[in-house]
């Protein structure tokens, strides 16, 4: 198994790597930018609220979020609970404008973590997040990626949208016994859905 199966982005995390939020992090250790409020908004959008719960039935995940900031070489903390996930609070929250990052763990020593089956979600699959203000902030999986470590997709990933949008991130692919770390990235692209 790997050791947690995140790493470092810078936006990256433990002794892995989840990549660079922008192509100056690879040197310099930047975080990713926050996304501006846009007047060409698309689709729906909700005011400013941390996510406190991740439900993705599918593939029977449930978990607490907790909130990632950034360690002082400037790369996202990592969830420190294998089984569970946090959210990266530089950036937008699930439902604002802009691509809300939210990061786990795919294994830990012991086994399986809690975005261990991440990627088995397919295109319309629902992902539920539950917001402090009470609220139920409900996206629908647009596509999953799969990207090479050193060819991360970092605006695709990180850059503005136009749209409510839901990044899910672990590592994938081969593991590398060598280094302790995966290959890839895996990341889930996901918007925001009006209410029923």
């Amino acid at each position: 198994m790997g050791l947690g199966g995140l790493a470092t982005i810078t936006v990256g995390m433990t002794t892995e790597s989840i990549q660079p939020a922008t192509p100056a992090a690879r040197t310099a250790g930047v975080a990713p930018a926050t996304n501006a409020h846009r007047e060409d908004t698309q689709g729906p959008v909700m005011a400013h609220s941390p996510p406190v719960f991740l439900r993705i039935p599918t593939i029977n995940v449930e978990t607490g979020l907790t909130s990632l900031g950034l360690n002082p070489d400037r790369s996202v903390e990592v969830p420190t609970d294998f089984g569970q996930a946090g959210w990266y609070r530089g950036g937008p929250s699930p439902g604002e404008q802009g691509p809300a990052a939210i990061l786990g763990h795919i294994d830990s020593h012991d086994g399986p973590a809690v975005f261990y089956r991440l990627d088995q979600l397919r295109p319309n699959d629902p992902i539920l997040v539950t917001r402090a203000d009470g609220t139920t902030a409900t996206f629908r999986v647009d596509a999953l990626g799969q990207h090479p470590k050193d060819a991360f997709p970092t605006e695709r990933v990180y850059g503005p949208t136009q749209h409510a949008a839901l990044r899910l991130i672990t590592c994938g692919g081969r593991f590398d016994t060598a280094t302790r770390s995966y290959d890839d990235n895996i990341v889930v692209y996901a918007h925001l859905v009006p209410p029923e």
